[in-house]
């Protein structure tokens, strides 16, 4: 096993002057449009909340697949994100739709169960339908320096995975530290993640432009190494458009044009879809 607390990493303060300077240029005008419509098309549509019914998520997932129908050029979301339970009433509503169904499984958001409970789960949320998985790590562990566990815990959950695909979320709010950030990404990503993702939303602060570009570096330097590509997910708070785009050009600047689709690059959100064709509107 990689000794994991060895890699190297920039300071903090290196890292908010990097972000200051990959945030130079954002888009304006017909420039600003585009990007709003490729970012329409990166978003997990997403309701986590104790009350949600199966009402709630047949209209979301109406929703997420109706935007093409609005007449306003942009595209529908990437996939809906629900709790287990709802993932057959969301794989059915979506049926014949190119949206993906992605759930949490893990022991979300707290991730403070047994791993075979973990895996259990993520076994049933598969065999309900979903395409995604949407994991937490244990922070407890990570913070006590039980790399190793951690690394296992996401390669044992990958596996029950099967043909889905497995985001793993750092929760890079209770790590704070870009050394502790990139630490959880290398792990991740090592591990097997296809995605890494900054948050679970449930947690302040969720995304932050800081972890973003940490994990962003972290994906760049696999990709050098191995060849390999693996995608990123901002999710919490992002809720308007402008947010949307320092994320998206944040990616742009550090990994390329590549990872500029659904492939590699989503944005979890529940209010952007709507900030997103009230402006495109406002601006036809």
């Amino acid at each position: 096993m990689e000794d994991f607390r060895n890699t190297p990493v920039l300071s903090d303060e290196e890292i908010h002057q990097q972000v200051k300077s990959l945030l130079t240029g954002l888009p304006t005008g017909s420039e600003r449009k585009v990007s709003l419509g490729k970012i329409m098309g990166l978003i997990d549509l997403t309701t986590l909340e104790g009350a949600d019914t199966d009402e709630k998520v047949i209209n979301m997932c109406k929703k997420g697949m109706g935007i093409e129908s609005l007449g306003l050029g942009l595209p529908n979301v990437a996939a809906v994100c629900v709790y287990p339970t709802l993932v057959r009433v969301a794989r059915k509503t979506l049926e014949g739709s190119r949206l993906n169904v992605a759930a949490v499984a893990g022991a979300f958001p707290a991730g403070q169960s047994p791993i075979h409970i973990k895996v259990a789960e993520v076994k049933y949320t598969v065999e309900e339908g979903a395409d995604e998985i949407d994991m937490v790590i244990s922070r407890g562990k990570f913070l006590e320096g039980e790399y190793t566990r951690v690394f296992d815990e996401i390669a044992a959950i990958k596996e029950a995975c099967g043909d889905a695909h497995l985001k793993v979320i750092l929760e890079t709010g209770e790590l704070q530290t870009a050394t502790l950030i990139r630490r959880a990404s290398d792990i991740a990503i090592k591990a097997g993640a296809d995605f890494i993702k900054t948050s679970t939303g449930k947690v302040q602060p969720a995304a932050t432009e800081h972890a973003m570009v940490v994990m962003l570096q972290s994906i760049r330097d696999h990709y050098q190494a191995t060849g390999k590509m693996v995608g990123i997910k901002p999710a919490g708070g992002i809720a308007d458009a402008e947010t949307a785009l320092r994320y998206f050009t944040l990616t742009s600047e550090v990994l390329g044009q590549e990872w500029l689709n659904k492939d590699w690059l989503r944005i979890g959100a529940s209010r952007l879809v709507d900030v997103i064709i009230e402006e495109v509107k406002n601006n036809a």
